[in-house]
């Protein structure tokens, strides 16, 4: 007890430093899904994840991955291009990914729980190599 009461300053930098490492792996679970390049390639390839594009026509005709289903982000609910089967994996992106993640929530919402957003949007899907197109606006 007397160890606790002088070093009190070094239990609680561990218990700090505890909940600084711990605090990604909590903070991912409650948020929204979030995959790399990579991983959404393998999603779509192994476990037929359909692409949603969640950008706006002028951004989606400017450029996007190829087979990427366009469904802007206010016209998600009730939408008749987003899969009638909610099992079916979603990878969602945008240009950037901020619109993704909340466009993940609303899905989520929806019913289709296997949604998840592509970390980056548009930018780390052609870093990344992959193939874009662009279409008539």
């Amino acid at each position: 007890m007397k160890f606790l009461l002088e070093y009190w300053y070094l239990i609680l930098t561990a218990v700090v430093s505890g909940g600084l490492l711990l605090w990604p792996m909590v903070s991912r679970s409650g948020g929204a899904h979030r995959v790399n390049a990579a991983e959404a390639v393998r999603l779509i390839n192994r476990e037929k994840a359909v692409l949603i594009d969640v950008s706006e026509p002028a951004e989606y005709a400017a450029g996007h991955a190829k087979q990427a289903r366009n469904i802007p982000f206010g016209s998600l609910e009730g939408n008749k291009a987003l899969p009638t089967n909610k099992g079916v994996p979603l990878v969602v992106m945008c240009p950037t990914g901020a619109r993704a993640n909340r466009a993940v929530a609303t899905l989520r919402k929806l019913g289709y729980e296997q949604t998840t957003a592509l970390i980056g949007g548009l930018a780390a899907w052609r870093e990344a190599q992959l193939p874009v197109e662009k279409s008539a606006a």
